[in-house]
């Protein structure tokens, strides 16, 4: 696909990939969220809150859900006392990783430039 303007001549922004695909990761945590499952595979919703510095316990659950009914985090719940839940990318979170590595790539190609 080549890179020239996402956003074609007439259209509005909002009806654009670009602006869907921020739609599903923008916010604080999305993101952070999504590489640590690219990165751990399944995690606990404690251990996910125990790598994500401030992040509020009810955010974290709210965030979660969206991103779950996005389709780019699976729930699994496990019927035992006390309940036991994982999260894990979905085939369509994965499609994403590349995107979060050339976006960390970019960063740590340009994080020093202002300073």
């Amino acid at each position: 696909m080549e890179h020239g303007s996402c956003v074609p001549q007439g259209a509005e922004v909002v009806q654009t990939g670009f602006h869907y695909t921020l739609s599903l990761i923008g916010g604080k945590y999305k993101m952070a969220i999504l590489y640590l499952l690219a990165e751990h595979g399944v995690l606990r919703h404690n251990a996910i809150h125990r790598r994500i510095a401030g992040i509020p316990y009810k955010t974290l659950a709210v965030v979660l859900k969206e991103l779950a009914a996005d389709g780019l985090v699976v729930r699994t719940e496990y019927p035992q006392v006390p309940p036991k839940v994982e999260y894990a990318l979905t085939e369509r979170g994965r499609s994403l990783i590349p995107l979060l590595h050339s976006m960390c790539d970019w960063g740590e190609q340009h994080r020093d430039d202002l300073r």
